[in-house]
């Protein structure tokens, strides 16, 4: 038997390596990045069009947990052989928000907010519930208390409220 084969035997008698890489895995990988780089946009914006502290003070947050997230994703990607696409060059939200100002930025950030926390609760739950061992499902699992964290935080920004 060669060196590969008794690698792969132990590998797979262990469950520690060699993870597969599922199709849902890739899709959520791919939201994820998607969303995340519309996440941190949408929180710059809230440096330079809100008059609000509190929006101010949530879009940094944006920033930084996203930011970070964003980076822990790519390497949890990278681990699963998932090529993340590059962020893209238009964000129809990001458009929307970015012709907005003062008080009307803020109610329409709040929601955005709202809404988009909302369905990423509901994605990164679902990947970290899934059946497989991947990285990328790790990732789920250990940031979903942030953004549990962050719809909680949404629901008492300025504008409506969603669910």
């Amino acid at each position: 038997m060669n060196m590969k084969l008794i690698a792969l035997a132990i590998a797979l008698g262990t469950g520690t390596a060699l993870a597969a890489t599922t199709q849902a895995d890739r899709d959520f990988a791919t939201k994820a990045a998607t969303d995340n780089a519309g996440e941190v946009a949408i929180g710059r914006l809230a440096a330079t069009h809100s008059q609000d502290a509190k929006v101010k003070a949530f879009g940094e947050r944006m920033v930084a947990d996203h930011g970070k997230a964003g980076d822990e994703l790519k390497a949890a990607a990278a681990e699963d052989g998932i090529q993340l696409p590059s962020p893209p060059d238009s964000n129809p939200d990001v458009e929307r928000l970015a012709r907005l100002n003062g008080e009307a930025f803020d109610r329409a950030f709040g929601d955005q907010m709202r809404k988009d926390h909302d369905k990423a609760v509901e994605l990164f739950r679902k990947e970290s519930m899934a059946t497989g061992d991947a990285h990328v499902k790790a990732f789920a699992t250990k940031t979903l208390p942030t953004l549990e964290e962050h719809k909680k935080m949404a629901q008492s920004l300025p504008g409506g409220t969603s669910k």
